[in-house]
């Protein structure tokens, strides 16, 4: 792992998670487990409205986590109720976090490979639709990080469990002297929660 980026693992570990996280993020966990203990493989897809900000950083992060507790076969998608584009802010903020992050597709819905390690395969990032071909179709679980999405999708076809982990959209300090902050602590949260479930799986 990357230098910078193992700091700032080491820096969310330390944050407290609230036992009314722990509950919402439990059934996550008891997936993960359940996949685990059948060695199965783990497709995880979170899921918001844009797919541009929150559910692009659970899918890096909790890439990351399976990574660093060494949960083998997780692969993590993201994906929304519409296409729109990664945010750059987005980027930006995992970068400054210790990621490496290269553009290898440039239009307006550009597509991204972040690593984080030297050796790994990258992660693959770009908004699309959650059902996109791109996107696992069957035994996978639905997370849905934010509330519009969780309501707007009542149904999604082929999940095998639907979990809502809803977190505040950073877009609320878009153009103000306080985005950077946002997005830092944003990313730090969902890094820390994502850590926090990798960590509770029994190999």
């Amino acid at each position: 792992m990357y230098l910078k980026l193992s700091e700032t693992v080491q820096l969310m570990k330390n944050q407290e998670i609230s036992p009314e996280r722990k509950n919402t993020l439990a059934p996550l966990i008891d997936f993960i487990q359940k996949k685990v203990d059948e060695k199965k493989g783990i497709n995880i897809n979170f899921i918001c409205t844009h797919n541009s900000r929150r559910s692009h950083l659970s899918q890096v992060w909790a890439q990351l986590a399976s990574f660093y507790y060494d949960v083998p076969h997780v692969t993590c998608y993201s994906g929304g109720t519409e296409e729109t584009a990664l945010f750059p802010k987005v980027a930006e903020t995992l970068i400054g976090q210790g990621f490496s992050i290269i553009k290898i597709s440039d239009s307006e819905n550009p597509v991204y490979a972040v690593k984080y390690d030297e050796n790994s395969h990258p992660i693959i990032g770009f908004s699309k639709k959650y059902d996109h071909s791109f996107n696992p179709v069957q035994e996978f679980a639905a997370v849905m990080t934010c509330s519009q999405a969780d309501g707007g999708c009542p149904f999604i076809a082929g999940a095998e469990k639907r979990i809502p982990i809803t977190f505040e959209d950073p877009k609320i300090s878009d153009g103000t002297t306080e985005q950077t902050k946002v997005y830092n602590e944003r990313s730090l949260e969902i890094g820390a929660e994502m850590l926090y479930v990798f960590s509770q799986i029994k190999k």
